[in-house]
Formats: C-alpha cells, structure tokens, sequence
C-alpha cells in the first residue's frame, strides 16, 4: 500500500485514477491545481506523485524539483497530453522517475507504479547509514544532491565514470570525491591533463618509457598509468587525447596491462578510472574525433556537474564558504557580507562558474583591506556593468542596455525586486523549511519571517 499524490486538473481522469488505484488499495490524495499540489506534498508523505504538466496556475515540470525536495522525497511520473521530446528531457532532468503521454492505459499506469514502489523498496534496503565525505564539494540544490549521490555510488563500484561540465563547474573536485571515498583512498590519485600532453611525448608520459627509446630518453621512466596501480587515474579533459592514444589506451583498459615505449614486457595496472570533459564527446564520435568504442568503456557511470547559474540556490552558501575560506587562508577575521553583495552576485550570470566566484570573491576581500564587509563596491567594475546590463535585459528583454540603464528604477526599488525573486526560490528550494533557509540565507529566523511577510510570500 503506497501514498498517492495526483496533480491534474482533468476532473474525469483524476475520478479515473482514484478507482484505478483505490482497487489497489493505495491512499490517494488529489489537488486540482498545482499550488495545492505542491502545498500538499510539502505537509503530507507520499511515495509518488501523479504530476500534469499543463496546470491553470502554472507548468508542472516547473515543480518537479520543489515536490522532489519535501520531506517524504517522493517520486514523480509526469503525465501530459502534450508529450515531447523537450518536454520529456527537462523532465527527466529535473528528477521525474517517468514520463508518461496520456491518455494512458491502466496497464501503463500500474505498470510505472509496481516499478517504482519496488525501487523504493530496495533503495530503502539498501541504504548506507554512514554519509560520504563532501567537504568540498558545496550545495544542497537538487541537482547537487543528484550528483553527490551518483558520486557515491561510483566510489563504492568499480565503474568506470565520465564527469561531464562546463569548465570551473568543479569536475576535479567529484573526481578526488569519488577516490576519497572508495576503497582505493589510501593509494595513488593520478591526475593526467590530456589537454596539456606535449604532443610528442604523450605515449612516453602515459605508459613510460625505457631508457635509449628515443633521443633523450636517459634513464627508464614510469608512466602515469602505472602510478595509479591499486588507485585512481583521473583523465582531465579526455577529449583532448590524441585518437592513437585513445586506440592504446582502450587495449589498457581492456587488459588492464601497459608496454612502456622501447619495451617488448606489460606491466599489470588496476585502478580506478575517471574521466573528464566539458566537450560533447558523442558529437566528436560523429566527427570521427573520438572512439566510440573508447567512449562506451567511459561511461559506465556518468555524472553531469551542472553550471553555477542552474543552481543558484546554493549561491549563498558558496558565498558564505568561500570567504570564511579565503579570509582564513589569509589568517584575517572572516569579513561580513552585504545583502547588496549578494544581490549582485545573484544578477550575475557566472560564465565563469563556481573557478570565476572564487577569484572574484578573492579579488574583493583583497580591494575591501581592511574593511570588515563586502560591499558591490568591492566587486570588479566590469562585473558591476554586466550586473546592470543583465537587470536591465531582465525587465525589458526589448530594451537597448545603454539606453535602458537611464530608466533604472530607484535602487531601493531594485533590491525589493530582487529580494523577493530571491526569497520565493529560497522558499520553492527548501519546501517552506524556515530553519534551513536560514542558514542557507545567511538571516536570522525572525528577519526571515519579516521579509517573507513583508513580500507577501507564504512559508
């Protein structure tokens, strides 16, 4: 017997589900529209979710991280008479188990549910009491927690794992997770930076060399391979490898042997091995610039680091960590922070990611000397001008930004702008949870509760 949840405001399929469900003796709620939806999961536990996507108050898929994050972290099927591929991705991504066009049988509808209950089961059973070590790693959004979890699960198998994102996203800082965390922590973690091999000593660097193997070969040399024996080889951007080494290196995997360059022997080489790229590796497949078949042994197991600007719910708390870090590196007394600081780095649009939001955040506690706040002042100017731009673009998408920034409103009215974009995804974020988005904001509770009242949004 399971906690059903169905949003739909199809009266007759909703009567539909309830007799479907009712005879498997299942616990249904419903809600018509998609803010009572949400409220629902949010104060009630429920295993699943029956979610439509075109609501009268708003888009379903826009909820599916909300509804994932509350208390009973149930599962969501999206069920739409307007199914896409589009549609189906987003979904996907933002944490629905299934996608389902209606109008669906019951066979169907039973079918995901007898699946999905039984995933629950087992991922109850089989859950590890004991947490993983993510010091570094910073964030409580979704789609961070997504990818804590695939991290786990990486470094309790032997899967081979592809790390994909932007630059700066922080794809080192999984791959040193997963090997800190894996039964091989205690041993070797060999970083190789395909994009920086010298190209013509790219085969000596990874599989060594003998002494005499070419001019300039002095003395026998150990490849990064084999120093990652019993650990962890951590390929930095992969698709940066030359394809003939991407041909002797699928024979390493495949044998788990290596030959240094001038030498007839192998040598055995087990490790652990990550991979990582911020290139589309399936379009250089089709390019004929990557191996299909060297790709296929990559990604046993893939983890998609998203960039800072799709989870800017964690922005406060990586502010906050980043210059109690940095003010303690530099043996300073961690700096406050002005809301107009946040403000402005929550305008930004962070190309750069989480790598650009530490150097500018270094950059300013080393402008504000000896002041003890951060203030937008402190900030570089050009990041200040783009800030503007960007606000500008946002309440007129039409509107030049050189001749938009005479019509800024007041900046009293500007930061209650921003306060309450801020304060309802603060909110939507951590399912109406007062303590938590507390610390994550930084306020105390009762400022919260002031602003919260003051703009008009429901906690």
């Amino acid at each position: 017997m399971a906690n059903i949840l169905i949003i739909d405001d199809d009266k007759v399929l909703v009567d539909l589900m309830i007799k479907i469900l009712s005879y498997e003796n299942h616990n249904i709620k419903t809600a018509l529209k998609l803010t009572d939806g949400v409220e629902l999961a949010r104060s009630g536990e429920f295993d699943v979710v029956f979610l439509d996507v075109c609501m009268p108050d708003g888009n379903g898929i826009d909820k599916i991280t909300a509804i994932r994050q509350t208390p009973s972290r149930p599962e969501v099927v999206v069920i739409t008479a307007s199914a896409n591929i589009d549609g189906a991705e987003t979904a996907i991504t933002n944490g629905a188990y299934d996608y389902i066009e209606k109008p669906a049988s019951v066979r169907e509808l039973i079918a995901s549910l007898e699946q999905i209950l039984q995933y629950r089961k087992e991922t109850r059973a089989s859950s590890q009491p004991q947490g993983i070590n993510r010091d570094r790693i910073i964030g409580r959004s979704a789609r961070i927690t997504g990818c804590i979890n695939l991290m786990k699960k990486s470094a309790s198998s032997g899967a081979n794992t592809l790390i994909i994102g932007e630059t700066g996203t922080g794809k080192e800082l999984f791959a040193r997770g997963i090997h800190e965390n894996s039964p091989f922590a205690e041993n070797s973690f060999v970083v190789v930076d395909c994009a920086s091999l010298p190209e013509n000593l790219v085969e000596s660097m990874l599989f060594g060399h003998v002494k005499g193997a070419f001019t300039g070969a002095e003395r026998n040399q150990e490849g990064l391979v084999a120093q990652a024996d019993q650990g962890t080889l951590f390929l930095d951007e992969v698709g940066e490898l030359p394809l003939e080494i991407q041909k002797k290196f699928l024979r390493v995997l495949e044998d788990h042997t290596v030959r240094r360059v001038g030498c007839s022997k192998t040598v055995k080489s087990r490790f652990k091995l990550i991979a990582a790229t911020h290139r589309n590796l399936e379009e250089m497949v089709r390019e004929g610039n990557f191996r299909s078949d060297l790709l296929f042994r990559l990604q046993s197991l893939t983890i998609t680091v998203p960039p800072l600007r799709d989870r800017l719910e964690d922005l406060p708390e990586l502010i906050a960590h980043t210059v109690t870090q940095l003010c303690k590196d530099c043996g300073m007394e961690t700096k406050k922070i002005s809301e107009d600081f946040y403000d402005a780095l929550y305008t930004y649009e962070w190309p750069g990611n989480v790598r650009e939001l530490v150097n500018v955040i270094n950059g300013a506690i080393a402008i504000a000397g000896p002041v003890n706040t951060l203030y937008p002042q402190h900030l570089p100017v050009q990041m200040r001008i783009k800030v503007i731009r960007n606000t500008v673009r946002q309440s007129d998408p039409a509107a030049d930004p050189d001749e938009a920034v005479e019509n800024l409103p007041p900046l009293k009215t500007f930061r209650e702008m921003n306060d309450k974009r801020y304060l309802e995804q603060l909110i939507g974020i951590t399912a109406g949870d007062v303590g938590r988005a507390s610390r994550i904001s930084g306020l105390s509770k009762s400022r919260l509760y002031e602003l919260l009242s003051k703009h008009g949004i429901g906690a």
